[in-house]
């Protein structure tokens, strides 16, 4: 995702300034994101950070190594924190973790391992989920460790399939939902797994009529998350979209850009915070392609 949210620059141009300057106004003293209520939060930081990262802006390194070291292995977060722990301190440099320290992360991450191979938000849960997957993956890569049995988190996978052609966050539903399905190509991609060329068509099929794609069939607008998750998905597929959907789309990425820097969410979110500027970037460098 880094590699491609670096490309965006090429359509932001002389706006690109700007949008570093917001991502360094999220960022506090000790190096860390800000979530939307101005607190420090490591899963913002992995965004402000992969952010300034994509722009090639100066990064806080030394207080954000001293910041990450204060949750020592994270027994206190929960799998979400304890995946961005584990990218924040990719960020920061591995070569910098305490001695034994990326294993204990990673044993709290295998805590969250669900019987059926996946991962879940609750330790010892019966099922996983695609997005717990994704998180769990993505520590591992990040720690620069290899994943234990992963084919057993594919088999997790294999029970969120949806009727529709998709994937589902949860067993059992009928309909697939984007992100769902765009960490599940993710992850299938990442292991050199093949996915079934209808996955493609049903992503295309979420494409708005004023651009960006929506988060579920029935979802009332376009948001930037699943517009940026499903252009890399996409992408990973080798699945052209159209020059028209393209202009739509970077036509909807532009209409959530503000003259402060950041991206909204959505049409709706009157808000600005580093995660979606970040997916702003992401979308903008696939765009650019």
């Amino acid at each position: 995702m880094l590699q491609v949210a670096r490309l965006a620059a090429r359509l932001l141009g002389d706006s690109t300034p700007l949008v570093a300057q917001f991502l360094q106004t999220q960022l506090g003293p000790e190096g860390a994101g800000r979530d939307r209520d101005g607190r420090p939060d490591l899963y913002y930081s992995i965004f402000a950070l992969a952010g300034l990262q994509a722009l090639d802006s100066e990064l806080p390194l030394s207080n954000l190594r001293s910041h990450l070291a204060s949750y020592e292995s994270g027994e206190n977060l929960d799998l979400v924190h304890l995946g961005a722990l584990a990218r924040c301190w990719g960020v920061a440099g591995l070569q910098h973790l305490p001695a034994g320290r990326a294993a204990e992360i990673l044993t709290r991450i295998e805590s969250h391992r669900a019987a059926d191979g996946g991962y879940d938000a609750m330790p010892g849960a019966e099922y996983g989920n695609a997005y717990g997957c994704f998180v769990a993956l993505g520590a591992y890569q990040d720690l620069g460790m290899a994943q234990p049995s992963p084919l057993r988190m594919v088999q997790c996978l294999k029970f969120l399939e949806t009727e529709d052609g998709a994937w589902a966050n949860t067993r059992k539903l009928k309909v697939g939902s984007t992100n769902a399905t765009a960490a599940a190509v993710t992850l299938l991609r990442q292991l050199d797994l093949p996915v079934h060329p209808r996955v493609g068509d049903w992503l295309l099929a979420r494409a708005h009529p004023r651009g960006g794609f929506l988060a579920m069939p029935a979802a009332p607008m376009p948001d930037l998350l699943s517009t940026a998750t499903t252009l890399h998905a996409l992408a990973a597929l080798e699945v052209p979209i159209s020059s028209a959907l393209k202009e739509r789309c970077l036509d909807f990425v532009d209409s959530l850009w503000t003259n402060r820097g950041g991206f909204h969410g959505h049409w709706a979110d009157d808000e600005l915070d580093a995660e979606y500027t970040f997916y702003g970037l992401l979308a903008l460098g696939h765009l650019s392609l």
